[in-house]
């Protein structure tokens, strides 16, 4: 190659990865500091509690002698997804909702744990703490797994059972028995996250894109640049392993 060539061929790199490093720091996506996300989505100081020897945002609302209600939420999600049933149901039920270790307000776990057995500890960990013997419950996407497991391995807690389009079955990249490769492009939000493919992405998971609305498409936003939350994400699908859920749902009793 003649040194001409060579110059050009420098020339360009150069300016190629002057252009990528100009894009990484536009596009950069920095974590929200914690003070900013709980002045924001923090209720009370209260609301995060040890439990199973981790940190957990927690929400118990409605009468204490109520029928008690647990909510599970979904991946990348938050406790506050069930806003609107919550108020539906407070009046005369005990509504108990929680972040996810890793999720929303809920630190990640300090034991680096994220598989299902692990939530199902602090489930336990959860309903011990509050004095709740047996609970109704609400699951919904990997919240509905977590649901349905639960309700199959621990039937005596479990008085009934809602799913709401609950994970569990294989889909593109989750094989029964066999732990996830995260894509390359996944890996990339702990660094960059867009809020306009954020939005993209959540229209994907509602059927009217009229509920897709800028407070929404903010909240997510702040939560999930709460700090670690990210991190989080990716150790939660790295250790998601799937296992056939029908032998399980044929022992749920509720």
């Amino acid at each position: 190659m003649s040194k001409k060539r060579l110059f050009q061929l420098v020339t360009l790199v150069n300016v190629a990865g002057s252009i990528l490093l100009g894009l990484g720091i536009v596009l950069w996506t920095p974590d929200l500091p914690r003070a900013t996300v709980e002045a924001q989505y923090l209720q009370q100081p209260g609301d995060l509690v040890e439990v199973a020897g981790t940190t957990v945002h927690l929400r118990d609302s409605g009468p204490r002698d109520g029928p008690p209600v647990i909510l599970i939420h979904g991946f990348g999600s938050s406790l506050h997804t069930w806003n609107a049933w919550a108020a539906a149901l407070e009046s005369d039920r005990r509504v108990i909702r929680f972040d996810l270790p890793g999720h929303g307000l809920s630190p990640a776990d300090r034991t680096g744990d994220y598989s299902d057995a692990r939530v199902m500890a602090v489930v336990i960990g959860i309903m011990d703490r509050l004095g709740v013997r047996r609970a109704d419950f609400v699951g919904n996407s990997i919240g509905g797994r977590i649901a349905f497991t639960f309700a199959a391995t621990h039937p005596e807690r479990v008085r009934k059972l809602v799913l709401v389009s609950p994970d569990g079955y294989e889909s593109p990249g989750f094989r029964y028995g066999v732990a996830p490769e995260v894509p390359m492009v996944a890996g990339a939000m702990r660094l960059w996250l867009p809020r306009p493919l954020l939005r993209l992405t959540l229209g994907t998971a509602f059927a009217d894109s009229a509920a897709v609305t800028e407070p929404l498409v903010s909240r997510y936003y702040d939560l999930i640049r709460a700090p670690g939350v990210r991190a989080a994400m990716l150790e939660r699908m790295r250790q998601t392993v799937l296992v056939p859920p029908e032998p399980l749902l044929a022992r749920v009793r509720a």
